[in-house]
C-alpha cells in the first residue's frame, strides 16, 4: 500500500476519490492500492522548556537563556490528535512508500515533515506538489511526483524559522515578564510580534508630536473649471491675500494649453499581501478574515493556492487561460471579447517565470463558481480575484491628460484635467465607486474646450488649510509596511524588491496582527489601529533594537529565504540568533530602571 498524507480530511476526501480508495475506514481511506489519511493541521510542535530540564519547568531569571542542545517535537496534547496520530503511524509501518501531500508551501512541509519523524518513517517518501485543488491539478501532480529530497531546503528553512522563534520568544517572554511585568502578567515578546507593535507605537508618536501648521491655497474658477495658483501653498496670509487682491480686478487670460496622452496597464495579479488590503479597503475585512475566505475558496477549488508573495504567473498557464476564462460565466459578458479577440495577450507583466517560485499569483481555477456554494464573503473575495485574472488580458486603458496654463495680472495659475479615452480594462469596474482615486494632480475630471489667447472674467478664492499628521495604520496598510520591513512604497517593481527583507511571512501575518489583539497591545478605532498603554510601554522599555526594529528582522527573513533557496546555511541563522539571545540576557538584566509593564485586561498569567 502506498500511504498519501494530506493537511485536512476534506483535501483526504477530494484525493481518494481521484485515487479510486473508495472504502472509508478508521481516520482514512483505502482502496485501488493506497490509504489516504490526514492531519489536522499541526499534530506536532517542538518541545517546551520543561520538556527539556526540570531548571527550566519554573520561571526564574537564573535558567535564562534556555537554549537546548537539541531540539526536539512532541505530540500537541489532544485526544483526536493522539488518535489521528496512531492512525498514521500503524498506516506508515506496514506501507510499501509514503506520498507526502500536505500544503505545498513552508508551513504544509513542516507540519507534513514532522509527523513522519515522530511516526518514525523509514519509507520512501515523494511529494505531491499542486497550485489548486480542482480535479485536474490533482491528477496532474500524481503523474509528476516529486522525491521528497527537492524540498528538503524549504523544510530546513520552516524549521529554522520554528527553532529561531523558540529561541527568542521563550527567552525574551520570561525574561521581560520576570523583569518587567505587573500582577504576574505575561509580557509576550516574538521576533515578528515585537517589531510590527513597534511599528504602530512609532507610528502613534508621530502622530502625538505632530505640531499642525496652517497654509492658504489660492484658487479661482473660470467656465467651471478650477485654476490653481502654480505656487501652491501660501505660508503667510498676508501674502496670499495680496495676490487676490492683485487678480481679483483683472481678468484670466489662457496663456497655453498641452494635451498629452498616456496609458494605464491592467492591475497586477493578486498575491496574498494584496488580496489582504484590498479587501480590507474595499469591505473592511481584518488580514486573518481575508486569509479564512481565499483559504475557503482553495479548498471549494475555485481558486487557487493562497499562501503566495507573487503578482505572477508561470508560462506554462497560459495555455490554461482559455480554459479558466470560459469557465467564469457569471463575467461571460467581459470574458467573450477576449475569446473573439484570436490570440490572448501574453504580458511580461503577467506571465514571467523568473518571478515565481513554488507558486504563481491567485487566480481562479476551471470550476464554475455558480456551482459551488459560497458565503456572501466569499463570493466578494472571489469577484476581486476573478475580475483581476480577467483585466490582466483586456488592453490597456488610453486616456488623455490636459494641462492650461494661464496668467491673471502676472500671477500664474494652472488647471488640470484627465478625460478616458478608451477604458480598456476599467471596463470591469466601471460600477465600482472605489475604482477611481482621485489624487490632487487629477484636477478636474472634464474640461471645456479652451482657446490660447482667451480671456475672461473669473471668481478667486482663499482656502485656508493646515498640514496633516500621518495616518494611522489600517490593517491594510500596516500588512504592506510589514511587507517592506517598515517602509510604504507605491511603486510596484520597488515594493518586489523589498519583500525579500519584508517581515513576516504572507501566510503568517495576519496572525501576527491577531496576536497583538489578543495580547492586548493594540485596539481597533474604526479602521485604526492605535496602541494600547501596555503596548507603548512594552515597545518604550525595550532597548534592544534586535528585538523591536522591522528593518533588523526583515534580515533575518531575508536569511530565512536564503535557506529555501540553498544560499545560507540553517545552522548559521540558528548560532547567529544563540548569540543574540546571550547578549539580550545579559543587557536586561543589567537594566536597574525598575520600569514596569501594565497589562490592559489581559487574563494571561503564568
Amino acid at each position: 500500500m502506498i500511504v498519501c498524507i494530506t493537511e485536512k480530511p476534506s483535501v483526504a476526501k477530494d484525493i481518494a476519490q481521484i485515487l479510486g480508495a473508495e472504502d472509508r475506514r478508521q481516520g482514512y481511506y483505502e482502496g485501488n492500492g493506497y490509504q489516504v489519511t490526514w492531519t489536522f493541521g499541526h499534530l506536532c510542535t517542538l518541545k517546551e522548556p520543561h520538556d527539556y530540564s526540570e531548571q527550566w519547568k519554573r520561571w526564574s531569571l537564573g535558567a535564562l537563556p534556555m537554549i537546548p542542545q537539541r531540539f526536539g517535537i512532541k505530540l500537541i496534547d489532544d485526544e483526536g490528535i493522539k488518535r489521528q496520530f496512531n492512525v498514521i503511524e500503524t498506516l506508515i509501518k506496514d506501507a510499501e512508500g509514503v506520498i507526502n501531500c500536505g500544503d505545498a508551501g513552508q508551513e504544509g512541509e513542516l507540519i507534513q515533515r514532522w509527523v513522519m519523524q515522530k511516526a518514525k518513517c523509514d519509507k520512501p517518501v515523494k511529494r505531491l506538489w499542486i497550485s489548486s485543488l480542482t480535479d485536474e491539478s490533482i491528477r496532474e501532480g500524481f503523474k509528476t511526483l516529486r522525491p521528497q529530497e527537492d524540498f528538503d531546503s524549504l523544510y530546513f528553512a520552516g524549521l529554522s524559522r520554528a527553532i529561531g522563534d523558540w529561541i527568542l520568544g521563550m527567552n525574551a517572554t520570561r525574561l521581560y515578564t520576570l523583569k518587567y511585568a505587573q500582577n504576574r502578567n505575561v509580557l509576550s515578546i516574538g521576533r515578528v510580534q515585537t517589531p510590527t507593535l513597534a511599528l504602530i507605537v512609532n507610528r502613534q508618536r508621530e502622530i502625538d508630536n505632530f505640531i499642525p501648521e496652517d497654509y492658504w491655497e489660492i484658487k479661482t474658477l473660470y467656465r467651471n473649471t478650477v485654476f490653481n495658483s502654480i505656487k501652491g501653498k501660501y505660508q503667510n496670509e498676508e501674502e496670499a491675500e495680496a495676490i487676490i487682491a492683485q487678480i481679483k480686478e483683472y481678468p484670466l487670460t489662457v496663456k497655453s494649453i498641452s494635451t498629452k496622452k498616456g496609458k494605464e496597464a491592467p492591475p497586477r495579479l493578486f498575491d496574498l499581501t494584496s488580496l489582504q488590503v484590498e479587501c480590507n479597503k474595499k469591505y473592511s475585512f481584518s488580514a486573518e478574515e481575508t486569509l479564512r475566505y481565499i483559504q475557503s475558496l482553495y479548498e471549494k477549488k475555485v481558486t487557487t493556492y493562497p499562501r503566495v508573495d507573487t503578482t505572477y504567473l508561470s508560462e506554462d498557464i497560459y495555455p490554461k487561460v482559455p480554459g479558466i476564462l470560459e469557465k467564469l460565466t457569471p463575467y461571460m459578458n467581459f470574458i467573450q471579447p477576449i475569446l473573439d479577440g484570436g490570440k490572448i495577450n501574453k504580458s511580461k507583466k503577467v506571465f514571467d517565470n523568473s518571478k515565481v517560485t513554488d507558486h504563481h499569483a491567485i487566480i481562479p481555477t476551471n470550476v464554475e463558481p455558480q456551482r459551488v456554494p459560497l458565503t456572501r464573503e466569499e463570493k466578494l473575495v472571489y469577484d476581486l480575484v476573478a475580475r483581476r485574472f480577467i483585466a490582466a488580458f483586456y488592453p490597456d486603458c488610453e486616456f488623455s491628460s490636459t494641462t492650461v496654463l494661464a496668467e491673471i495680472n502676472k500671477a500664474e495659475f494652472k488647471a488640470t484635467g484627465r478625460q478616458i479615452l478608451k477604458n480598456g480594462w476599467r471596463e470591469l469596474y466601471l460600477k465600482d465607486k472605489n475604482n477611481e482615486e482621485k489624487s490632487e494632480d487629477d484636477g478636474n475630471a472634464s474640461m471645456p474646450i479652451f482657446t490660447e489667447g482667451e480671456s475672461g472674467p473669473h471668481e478667486p478664492s482663499l482656502l485656508k488649510k493646515q498640514t496633516q499628521p500621518p495616518k494611522y495604520y489600517t490593517e491594510g496598510t500596516l500588512l504592506r509596511a510589514m511587507e517592506t520591513a517598515g517602509k510604504l512604497v507605491e511603486d510596484e517593481e520597488l515594493r518586489d524588491a523589498m519583500k525579500e527583507n519584508g517581515i513576516g511571512r504572507p501566510s503568517t501575518r495576519a496572525a501576527i496582527i491577531e496576536t497583538l489583539f489578543k495580547r492586548h497591545y493594540i485596539r481597533k478605532v474604526k479602521k485604526n489601529l492605535q496602541p494600547t498603554q501596555a503596548g507603548i510601554s512594552l515597545i518604550d522599555t525595550i532597548n534592544e533594537e534586535l528585538l523591536k526594529s522591522a528593518k533588523l528582522t526583515g534580515l533575518w527573513e531575508n536569511k530565512l529565504r536564503k535557506i529555501e533557496k540553498k544560499e545560507y546555511a540553517a545552522g548559521n541563522f540558528i548560532n547567529e540568533l544563540k548569540e543574540m539571545v546571550n547578549k539580550i540576557v545579559v543587557d536586561v538584566l543589567k537594566d536597574n530602571s525598575h520600569s514596569s509593564i501594565p497589562i490592559e485586561d489581559n487574563k494571561t498569567k503564568r
